[in-house]
């Protein structure tokens, strides 16, 4: 006797592409608070698969899924030193290393990317784990 599966509709859905995973992290993004976005002025987001080779070697990861998101930029102490060719603030999510962690944990993809942003933001910008909590908290209330 064949079994149907009643769970939900997973049958015919794929893994979120590279751009509707950028469209995640956008929307993700926009529902920061106003004053933890200003932290990061012209911030660009990109999702790739993986680390890049240099990334994967400066970093000295094991695996390419051991790096869920990277902040690449100048914290709030830098800005205000001169510098030319300098690039935005950057933050690159890594889709099969998220996607890794969100099929092994019991977290919404949307969740989950909304923590790898606070906390690539957070962390260079010296924020405690408390304050960048507080911060996802203010998240989920709205």
């Amino acid at each position: 006797m064949a079994r149907i599966d009643q769970t939900e509709d997973w049958r015919d859905r794929h893994a979120p592409t590279i751009s509707a995973f950028e469209s995640l992290a956008i929307e993700a993004y926009g529902q920061l608070p106003e004053d933890f976005r200003a932290l990061t002025t012209d911030l660009i987001i990109e999702v790739s698969d993986f680390p890049s080779d240099d990334v994967f070697e400066d970093m000295a990861l094991e695996t390419p899924f051991d790096l869920l998101g990277l902040f690449e930029g100048r914290g709030i102490s830098e800005r205000f030193t001169m510098e030319t060719g300098e690039f935005p603030n950057r933050i690159t999510l890594y889709r099969r290393p998220i996607l890794d962690y969100w099929a092994e944990n019991e977290e919404t993809l949307g969740d989950i990317i909304t923590h790898v942003l606070i906390h690539e933001i957070g962390h260079h910008f010296g924020l405690s784990d408390d304050d960048m909590e507080r911060i996802e908290e203010g998240v989920e209330d709205e």
